[in-house]
């Protein structure tokens, strides 16, 4: 039954067979990135021209605010493992962002925005690892690739109407950074309640062994080589994609309006969004490797291109390669991490996973902020494709290593 839902079943019966609780997590994900999308759509702009930061400050707060999610994800991933629950911890972690998310429009000061940013992106850390593991608990093996693609893909339409708001909203109020941040409050409620009403956790395996002292050396060692060769790709390739407040600035640096710099982060997401569920099929089908080396060739497109950009059009087109590489490989990551690692032990794996890349996209974003100030978007790009290209040489020589997984 299942090599024949892969391999011949139509894409309308591998969305019925993706599980109730998937797809609400999916939408969960959807509303949660309308309203974070709509703020982080504008903010580094409002950061720049109204406050004055600087383009290296907006690298160094993004960065951090990234990485501690992902070191927040370990600490939350290795406690759903010992307590053998998820849903509770990622109930909270969504309450944290959604009760943060006012301080947006209230803050008068760049101190009281990282403040925010940090909290919310502490209740991304807290919901991370506990929400994928918790996908991965949900969904069948069969269709566990699709069922990431359709999270990822429910969570990045978010990711393009969160944006799109904020275009319409900014026009409509004659550029009000604050009463967008304000809109943006309500969505964020509407995710928090529906984790916790519309989300049931699955009953615990009796044959899932008890996990104790999920960080300790003998538990980490169960995850696996073939898990860490894993997080080893995942990191090298993350230092290939830095933050794509960056994607924002290039667009104003070519003369797009600020009303519609947004725009840029509506399109990279549909494009991920169209991508996104397909290819979360096909890696149910087909090597995973030669998914993620189509997807760093992409990537290495994309940076190229931006890097020579001189025109909107061309920026577009650079976006476009990006949505397209984000697409094919998000995912498939998290879908690796969930194959590789034993079940008892996938919240933790996902908090490893998510620690090394998210010190990785802490690096990349800020050596794109260094470069950015001192030789501009060229420099910047110019480095993201020789770490994409040295990426995808990796996943090549990985081809020759002879692992358990398809991977």
């Amino acid at each position: 039954m299942g090599g024949t839902l892969i391999h011949s079943a139509s894409i309308k019966a591998h969305l019925k067979a993706i599980p109730a609780g998937v797809w609400a997590l999916g939408f969960v994900s959807l509303l949660m990135d309308i309203s974070s999308e709509m703020i982080h759509a504008l903010l580094p702009i409002y950061m720049v021209t109204t406050l004055g930061t600087s383009a290296l400050a907006v690298g160094i707060i993004e960065g951090v605010a990234e990485a501690t999610a992902a070191i927040t994800k370990i600490f939350s991933g290795a406690l759903s493992d010992r307590l053998g629950k998820r849903k509770g911890l990622a109930a909270l972690g969504y309450g944290m962002s959604a009760f943060t998310k006012p301080v947006f429009p209230l803050a008068s000061e760049l101190s009281w925005l990282i403040a925010a940013r940090f909290i919310d992106r502490v209740g991304k850390g807290v919901r991370g690892a506990p929400r994928d593991a918790l996908v991965a608990d949900l969904s069948p093996p069969e269709v566990r690739g699709a069922s990431f693609g359709l999270r990822q893909s429910l969570d990045t339409v978010g990711a393009f109407l969160g944006p799109l708001l904020a275009i319409l909203l900014m026009v409509l109020t004659a550029n009000s950074f604050v009463t967008v941040f304000w809109i943006a409050v309500i969505p964020a409620f509407l995710a928090f309640a529906l984790i916790v009403f519309a989300v049931r956790e699955p009953e615990r395996l009796p044959d899932l062994k008890p996990v104790r002292s999920p960080l300790s050396r003998r538990e980490l060692a169960r995850l696996g080589q073939d898990f860490w060769w894993v997080v080893a790709v995942a990191t090298v390739f993350t230092l290939a994609r830095f933050s794509e407040a960056f994607l924002l600035l290039r667009a104003q640096s070519v003369g797009l309006p600020v009303a519609l710099v947004p725009a840029i982060l509506v399109l990279m997401n549909v494009v991920y969004a169209l991508a996104a569920y397909p290819a979360g099929v096909l890696s149910d089908r087909m090597d995973r490797r030669n998914m993620l080396a189509a997807g760093l060739v992409l990537l290495f497109l994309a940076d190229m291109v931006l890097a020579y950009s001189s025109s909107v059009e061309s920026v577009a087109a650079g976006v476009i390669l990006w949505g397209i590489h984000m697409g094919l490989t998000q995912g498939l990551l998290a879908t690796l991490v969930a194959d590789t690692a034993p079940p008892e032990l996938r919240g933790t794996a996902y908090g490893m996973f998510n620690l090394m890349t998210g010190l990785a996209l802490l690096a990349a974003s800020v050596i794109a902020g260094v470069l950015w100030d001192a030789v501009g978007p060229k420099g910047t790009f110019l480095t993201g494709a020789v770490f994409a290209a040295l990426a995808a040489a990796g996943v090549l020589f990985l081809r020759r290593v002879s692992v358990r997984t398809r991977f």
